[in-house]
């Protein structure tokens, strides 16, 4: 599947879960964009999850964790910190 099917289906994704993930503790935004393994971009397109800061998964309850993929669309949760106006 080239970048502009998985750009096309990811945006499906997003629009259909936006919601939902929006109400995730610690979540502060939700795009379509590359995924990340190990701070590499890997040439993946898929649900991109913004959040202020990761917390390790043993801490969250079962509604607060972040699947890995939606409708077969990768996930990936990217911290960025809290966004600021300078």
């Amino acid at each position: 599947m080239g970048q502009d099917e998985q750009t096309a289906r990811a945006t499906l994704v997003q629009t259909k879960y936006i919601d939902m993930l929006l109400k995730i503790p610690h979540v502060i935004g939700v795009a379509v964009g590359l995924v990340k393994k190990d701070g590499v971009y890997t040439g993946v397109v898929g649900v991109v999850v913004m959040v202020d800061q990761k917390v390790p998964a043993d801490s969250l309850t079962p509604q607060e964790l972040i699947p890995n993929q939606l409708d077969g669309v990768p996930v990936d949760v990217q911290e960025i910190g809290v966004p600021a106006a300078y």
